[in-house]
């Protein structure tokens, strides 16, 4: 498509998308009276209308069943969050019995290492990426020192090579095979949040898998935004959080994915608790653990319904629309800011930024200033582009494709523009 800079090209796209409907179905805050352009999705996704709905659903069982909504309301309680795996199992390419929801991320990850990184004399270390998202590198941490090995030892971080931005699946690929008989675990970013680079999942799944060791994926900023299949690539466990591109709201419960060759078994090493025993035995208090045939298994408690509720609302939207049609919408959206971001950088007096997420990615692109400093995105917050800064001088732009439009990339444009001209 040869795209063009201009409100009657933006709106024309606008006019075309399949999915413009799907924006009057969130709700957008206003800076100036105006409905901001919202680049932020993938910190905190918007609020679907329909979430109070789900909400208000709850409450209104609690206040006329109290306890009793467990099991007579309309969506009782007790196996509220078995809603959600279904329409999850699609989101992320997994069977459904693969898919629990339940506490928070670095909370599932931290359970889910308890069955999936057992460490040996020989075979003890853990594959991340160089500067992993804080909370990976805090968990992996911990998780060394608990099984009484020392951090800066156990921890294999594989870098970007000098002068790049982002990490090639060659170089993640040969680490693994570097470490070989003394691999453990490998745990990535499936998507960055400082570059938004999607890594090669499946070939990298495929190489731990190799040497003998576990395959997991931090996918906080994958779900909702790019193709999963984790089945098929045969990755070990996965684990996301709900309130970035799936718009749970802040904060909201967890997802995960077990591979079903490890589902109804007893010998695996697991922190159990009541929810995740059999469903038809679970209340006879029997004192011997029976797990879950499915990722339920992995529940310790009963679920947050108040948490979960919005979860449902969103994924009812997701239902509705297909992750294909999302993907497709991101594709064309990106490659449009993309451009419109070069059309601007060509407009002013010299090259002021770099676009540093490389060809494989998902909705986000992450802009290096040069020659800008915070006061540029003060400028643009201040206009009504909510944005996201990351030191030492990035923006990272987020259209998400159920809610931001065309016209949205254009307009942001222009109040870039403005903002760099204006310093």
């Amino acid at each position: 498509m040869q795209f063009e800079n201009t409100l009657a090209f933006a709106k024309k796209l606008d006019a075309t998308d399949p999915l413009r409907k799907y924006r009057e179905e969130f709700h957008f805050p206003k800076v100036n009276e105006k409905e901001v352009i919202y680049f932020t999705g993938n910190s905190l996704g918007l609020q679907p209308k329909r979430t109070k709905k789900y909400v208000d659903e709850v409450m209104r069982d609690w206040a006329e069943l109290a306890v009793e909504g467990h099991f007579y309301a309309e969506k009782p309680w007790w196996d509220y969050h078995e809603r959600l795996a279904e329409p999850l199992a699609k989101v992320v390419g997994a069977k459904t019995k693969e898919i629990s929801v339940m506490n928070t991320l670095t909370v599932n990850l931290h359970l889910l290492m308890v069955s999936f990184y057992n460490p040996t004399a020989k075979r003890y270390k853990i594959i991340c990426e160089e500067k992993a998202f804080p909370s990976d590198q805090y968990m992996l941490q911990s998780q060394a020192r608990f099984h009484g090995l020392d951090p800066n030892d156990t921890i294999v971080e594989v870098k970007k090579r000098s002068g790049e931005h982002f990490w090639r699946t060659e170089d993640i690929v040969a680490k693994i095979d570097e470490v070989g008989e003394e691999l453990a675990l490998v745990l990535i970013g499936g998507v960055n949040y400082y570059n938004g680079q999607v890594m090669d999942m499946e070939a990298i799944t495929k190489a731990g898998k190799a040497v003998g060791a576990n395959v997991g994926w931090d996918l906080a900023h994958g779900v909702g935004n790019v193709e999963l299949k984790l089945h098929d690539w045969n990755a070990d466990f996965a684990a996301w959080c709900s309130y970035k591109y799936m718009n749970s709201g802040p904060g909201n419960a967890s997802g995960i994915f077990v591979h079903e060759r490890y589902l109804g078994r007893k010998d695996i090493p697991r922190f159990e608790g009541w929810w995740g025993t059999k469903k038809e035995t679970r209340f006879l208090m029997k004192p011997e653990f029976e797990p879950m045939e499915n990722a339920d298994a992995w529940q310790l408690s009963n679920a947050p319904i108040l948490s979960v509720a919005p979860y449902l609302a969103s994924l009812e939207l997701f239902e509705e629309v297909g992750m294909l049609a999302l993907i497709e919408k991101r594709n064309t959206i990106v490659a449009y800011l993309e451009f419109v971001l070069k059309e601007i950088d060509d407009e002013v007096a010299e090259s002021t930024f770099e676009i540093i997420t490389p060809k494989e990615r998902g909705c986000q692109l992450s802009v290096f200033l040069h020659g800008q400093g915070k006061s540029l995105f003060n400028y643009l917050m201040e206009n009504g582009v909510i944005t996201d800064w990351r030191e030492p001088n990035v923006i990272r732009l987020a259209p998400a494709p159920f809610y931001c439009s065309y016209e949205d990339m254009y307009r942001f444009g222009q109040i870039l523009k403005d903002g760099i001209l204006a310093k």
